[in-house]
């Protein structure tokens, strides 16, 4: 068979399959364009899910009537030049377009038509390409002063086998919508503007430069709780620098659709940040559930190729290992800084209960302005009096003590005996004069409502502690808040003494693919670490002579094959890891105070003052939040009172 030279116009055509994959695509491409152009506005408009019709216009610097013409063939581009020794760096790129494919590739598939003005010129001028057919340049109306307005229609008209693989206009304008999210996220400085059939979608203005702006951004996007539930970040290592907010362990997801990556402002998407996001969060979320996080990725180019795929939605770094080890170290230290603090969507959450009680069959309201008497007649009694259990009991903040302090003189004595040996916190250094009892001489006397949790009131069925605090009210479920307590304890022991080994007796040989046992005897030492040891036995095979002794009588074989599984798709040994963490939740369970065990003020006191003192005290082992906080204010408008 004869070797022939394909015509241009079908190298086009299948060049349009890899860059414009659906409408989505075409639109990327054209924003992007609009950015590199300076356009600090940018405006969309999709009908029939982008298939009938796409504009964008911009205010960006525009292009005179030379340029149209040039600027849709392919392999035409501003933004790559050749350096003084006349070769073109492919690794030196610093926009978001580089490989000049973007126009030609949509003006082979469809009906494209860009009018433009360039910057400090007074007539503005447009061209036509139908199916690769271009026409003549021509004057044309332009209402901005710059900027660049580009019109598709019939999008994949020449092809229509492509057609028939689009999905459903909603399925298309939904990805359009995700794709313009993520193009503003990337560019808070940046206004943006959506219309789908007429319909309003996206309205943001432009933002000031910087996290605050950005986060505001953010908030726009993704939702006000975002920004009420967002830890900054900002690291950086060997020149490689991360910034901005992940989501607390509380405030998660069913999926992992609200992870974003931006890498020198492009948006791409990367199985780096999904393991490292599972890795940095795998202590404080169950296995289905996901955190939300937005971060940004600053490096140079050099050590970033974006030149990876014609959609240029991925990149391959230099050095993966660096930036993974950030992203990971950047997070865990974040949320490590966030202390005991939890969603305020689970605050929330707990209103809309209250609030739902009226809707229960049955329920008859209190009181009506009419008074007392109105509400009896309608069928109510008043109630006889009685006390209530625990009504008379002395109120924790008062409960006498030894040293004549507010019951946290007690608390030493009474957590031992509470919460068993994994019970006793770390010391709590409190400042000198806080409370009675913890300094010499006359000191003022602190309030216990001012620590962050409070002052413990009362125990309810058993369970949940309520506290006080100055504007409002803290529920604690005992059970889930000990548990986390116990499992910092326990991973700080386990860090400080390394993972205890039980030698097997017969050692187990473990077949798997060579270049997996490759990777597993590569990281050796860091399994050692974790209590696995292991070596190479020939190609194709691992040899496991120790297993951590938390985990009892392991499967070693399961154990190796899920840890080359990471190491294959994430680049780290979580199963193992995981493993351990998941011994040491289930220990930390069944070793912490159970729902049911009555606990005495002192004891109620101390938990809360030690949840305060540890870090990610806000959630329990899976995520789920181990206290609400209702703000008095609220409180108050179930009542009415605001």
């Amino acid at each position: 068979m004869p070797i022939r030279r394909l015509p241009p116009e079908t190298v086009n055509r299948i060049a349009a399959g890899e860059v414009v994959e659906r409408p989505a695509s075409a639109i990327k491409e054209l924003v992007d364009n609009a950015i590199d152009a300076g356009a600090t506005r940018i405006e969309v408009e999709a009908h029939g899910g982008g298939l009938t019709r796409i504009m964008v216009a911009d205010d960006g610097c525009g292009l005179s009537a030379e340029e149209l013409p040039v600027a849709i063939e392919r392999h035409a581009t501003s933004k790559l030049s050749p350096d003084a020794e006349g070769l073109w760096d492919l690794l030196a790129i610093h926009t978001m377009g580089f490989r000049g494919e973007a126009l030609p590739s949509i003006g082979s598939v469809a009906r494209l038509s860009i009018s433009s003005r360039a910057k400090g010129q007074s007539d503005a001028w447009s061209i036509l390409v139908e199916g690769g057919a271009v026409g003549d340049v021509a004057p044309a109306a332009f209402a901005g002063d710059h900027g660049a307005r580009i019109e598709v229609r019939d999008l994949f008209y020449a092809t229509p086998a492509r057609l028939k693989f689009m999905k459903s206009e909603r399925a298309e304008a939904l990805a359009i919508t995700e794709e313009l999210k993520r193009q503003a996220m990337a560019n808070e400085s940046v206004g943006f503007s959506l219309d789908i059939d007429g319909r309003r979608i996206i309205r943001l203005p432009p933002e000031h430069p910087g996290p605050q702006g950005r986060l505001a951004r953010l908030s726009a996007v993704l939702g006000r709780d975002f920004q009420d539930n967002a830890i900054e970040i900002d690291q950086t290592r060997d020149g490689v620098r991360l910034t901005g907010f992940a989501g607390l362990p509380t405030y998660n997801r069913g999926n992992a659709a609200h992870q974003y990556l931006f890498v020198n402002g492009r948006p791409v998407r990367d199985r780096l940040l999904q393991g490292a996001l599972r890795a940095a969060y795998a202590d404080f979320l169950a296995r289905d559930r996901h955190p939300t996080a937005a971060l940004y990725i600053s490096l140079d180019t050099s050590e970033v190729d974006v030149n990876v795929h014609p959609a240029k939605a991925e990149v391959r770094f230099r050095d993966p290992a660096l930036v993974r080890g950030l992203i990971v170290g950047a997070l865990r230290h974040a949320l490590a800084g966030a202390g005991h603090r939890a969603s305020t969507t689970t605050a929330a959450s707990a209103l809309e209960g209250f609030r739902a009680q009226s809707m229960i069959p049955g329920y008859q309201p209190g009181p009506s302005p009419a008074g007392f008497s109105a509400w009896q007649a309608g069928g109510w009694t008043r109630p006889s009096p009685q006390v209530l259990p625990g009504l008379s009991d002395v109120s924790a903040r008062v409960e006498p003590a030894p040293d004549g302090g507010y019951g946290y003189g007690v608390a030493e004595a009474v957590r031992e005996a509470a919460y068993g040996d994994y019970g006793a916190p770390p010391a709590i250094a409190y400042p000198r004069g806080t409370y009675p009892g913890m300094s010499e001489g006359p000191a003022p006397v602190f309030d216990p409502v001012d620590f962050p949790l409070g002052a413990a009131r009362a125990q309810v069925h058993e369970t949940y502690i309520v506290a006080q605090t100055r504007d409002g009210v803290v529920i604690v479920d005992q059970h889930a808040a000990h548990e986390r307590l116990v499992y910092e304890r326990m991973k700080t022991e386990m860090a400080a003494g390394g993972v205890a080994r039980q030698a097997l007796l017969l050692p187990e040989v473990v077949e798997l693919d060579p270049a997996e046992a490759e990777r597993v005897v590569a990281r050796a030492d860091e399994l050692a670490a974790l209590g696995l040891v292991v070596e190479s036995f020939g190609p194709g095979a691992v040899l496991v002579r120790e297993t951590p002794a938390l985990l009892g009588k392991a499967d070693a074989a399961g154990l190796v094959r899920d840890i080359a599984d990471d190491l294959a798709e994430n680049g780290a040994a979580l199963a193992l890891k995981e493993r351990l963490e998941e011994v040491c939740s289930t220990m930390a369970c069944h070793g912490s105070v159970r729902a049911g065990r009555r606990l005495n003020g002192a004891e109620m006191n101390a938990l809360l003052r030690e949840m305060e003192a540890t870090p990610h005290s806000g959630q329990c082992n899976h995520g789920r939040p181990t206290y609400v906080e209702l703000k008095l204010a609220d409180i108050e408008k179930l009542f009415g009172r605001r």
